[in-house]
């Protein structure tokens, strides 16, 4: 009944209301179904996970930035996260040993395993601040979406990010790569959106931007990008139009966003000793010429530009590096995009290159640079580095693809939504059949992840992940059987019940009965395995990461 004096609602006004109440809440729904069975998915598999390569030097490092306010581990990369991580860690019960002096490995692992400490439910804990960042990202990957095309492209961008295996797969470890990623992705949608309000989102640009750099170094060749876009931004908004001074106004839009990116890159190395102290290590390289001078020029703290150089000295050396079946030395610049091909879904491949193809689109040109080219920036960079170790070295790609191939929602085609559809679909099929091995995920023309180790390694493959369901596999299946392990990962074989015996240690004629090998390691041809491994049957194999001969 209509109120005496209200005027009654038009004709269908009511229903109409209605109907899009419901939309929004079945769109909320539909978000929170895809957040969901990642976050299932992420944590049942940090659960499962022994501690990877890289994990227990920025837990370790994380733990020591709280209790001990000390920078002197890890400085080839900056705090932010790490104490992101250090806080997980120290929420979750771990004791540091402040007395205990040893590299930055050794202490990690110290924390670890010698400490008395639960070490998988500190790793648990460590990973959980990381995993929760992912899915934030995600909402990021919706909402950017959701701008440039509509709920139906925001839909989209996100099944193709929660079901991506290398986002579930690094997204639910204790490192950096994805949150460095991430900030990126959200300084370029706040730089996108700074266009109608450069006033709120231009500042929130410069601190996500600012938190990507104070994560991982390896985010400094976007910031050009993003101060140039968020420039953009600015001076084609109808506020720097109106004052009749936009490129002036964008400049300086620019000029304080990079002043947010050194002021929190300060701030976390601050929160961690608001005295600043540190003493440059003796291992850190002499770096000259150009990248020397480049160092030295940049207005970050000391420890950062240290850090630098360590990863410029990294850059230095030759590395051991597996593709196709084929070990070499030193790196290959087509290494990330055949890596991409290898573990990349097929349907997301497909909708990765008609998206790029749909920002040509009217609607869609002007958002091209912000999705577009900060990836292929951070990808080129990534071409010419020396460590072929991993598609974590281009995690940003599924991130900023994920937008783009919301763009084939807004081709103007009958079957383009229906397609793009059926592509999600299969991209979630291919994703979940994967589960719960997502580092080692290979797409169906490579033959999935069990024939991942054939064409890639490392953090492609083997990580070091798989000792707790080793150690599972071989009680249930060898008990009270001789073991010999040659294990290339971080965590302690011992702490998971696996007594075994190093085959590397004795010469080959000892080594008799179950021998496992870690992918990796088989992969780098090491001459002092290859006679053991010729002369053994291969009868199993654990998480598709490590692989188990016997040896008569």
């Amino acid at each position: 009944m209509t109120a005496v004096g209200e005027p009654a609602a038009p004709p269908g006004e009511a229903p109409a209301r209605t109907l899009r109440r419901h939309r929004r809440w079945l769109l909320v729904a539909i978000v929170a179904a895809l957040l969901g069975q990642m976050a299932f998915t992420m944590a049942s598999t940090a659960v499962a996970q022994s501690p990877t390569i890289d994990e227990p030097v920025y837990i370790g490092t994380g733990v020591t930035y709280l209790r001990e306010h000390d920078l002197r581990y890890n400085p080839e990369h900056p705090p932010l996260t790490k104490i992101l991580i250090g806080a997980g860690a120290v929420l979750g019960g771990a004791h540091l040993d402040a007395s205990y002096a040893g590299t930055q490995q050794d202490v990690g692992r110290h924390l670890l395993y010698e400490s008395a400490n639960d070490a998988q439910r500190v790793l648990l804990a460590a990973r959980l601040p990381v995993i929760v960042l992912t899915l934030l990202f995600g909402l990021v990957v919706f909402a950017f979406a959701r701008d440039l095309t509509g709920p139906a492209g925001g839909v989209a961008a996100l099944a193709l990010y929660a079901f991506s295996p290398d986002v579930i797969a690094h997204g639910s470890l204790a490192t950096l790569d994805v949150p460095t990623a991430g900030f990126l992705l959200t300084s370029a949608w706040l730089a996108w959106r700074a266009r109608r309000r450069p006033r709120l989102y231009v500042p929130l640009a410069g601190v996500a931007l600012g938190a990507a750099v104070a994560t991982k170094m390896s985010a400094l060749p976007a910031v050009p990008v993003l101060l140039v876009l968020v420039a953009v931004s600015v001076w084609t908004s109808r506020r720097s139009r109106d004052a009749g001074r936009p490129v002036a106004v964008g400049v300086l839009s620019a000029a304080g966003v990079a002043v947010l990116v050194i002021g929190v890159v300060w701030a976390s190395y601050l929160a961690v000793d608001p005295r600043l102290r540190w003493t440059t290590p003796a291992d850190v390289p002499v770096i000259g010429g150009l990248r020397g001078l480049a160092v030295d020029l940049l207005p970050f703290p000391r420890p950062f530009r240290d850090g630098m150089r360590v990863q410029f000295g990294f850059e230095d050396l030759a590395w051991t590096s597996f593709l196709f079946g084929d070990t070499y030395q030193g790196s290959r610049w087509y290494y990330l995009p055949a890596a991409l091909l290898v573990k990349t879904p097929l349907g997301m491949l497909v909708l990765w290159a008609a998206g790029i193809a749909a920002m040509a689109l009217p609607r869609l040109r002007a958002a091209a640079p912000y999705v577009l080219v900060p990836a292929a920036v951070l990808l080129a960079v990534a071409m010419t580095g020396a460590r072929d170790l991993g598609v974590r070295y281009a995690i940003f790609v599924p991130m900023f693809l994920a937008v783009a191939a919301a763009g084939v929602t807004a081709i103007r085609w009958r079957w383009a939504k229906a397609a793009a559809g059926v592509l999600v679909l299969f991209v979630a099929v291919s994703s979940l059949r994967a589960y719960p091995y997502y580092l080692p995920y290979s797409n169906e023309a490579f033959g999935g992840p069990s024939k991942t180790h054939l064409y890639l390694h490392d953090s492609n493959v083997d990580w070091g992940q798989d000792l707790q369901r080793l150690a599972d596999h071989l009680r249930d299946r060898h008990p009270d059987e001789r073991i010999w392990l040659a294990y290339k990962g971080s965590g302690v074989p011992s702490y998971y019940g696996i007594h075994a015996s190093d085959p590397l240690a004795v010469s080959p004629d000892k080594v008799r009965g179950l021998l496992v090998i870690s992918d990796s390691w088989i992969a780098k041809d090491d001459p002092r395995l290859i006679p053991l491994i010729t002369s053994s049957e291969p009868i199993g194999e654990v998480g598709h990461s490590l692989t188990i001969f016997r040896r008569p």
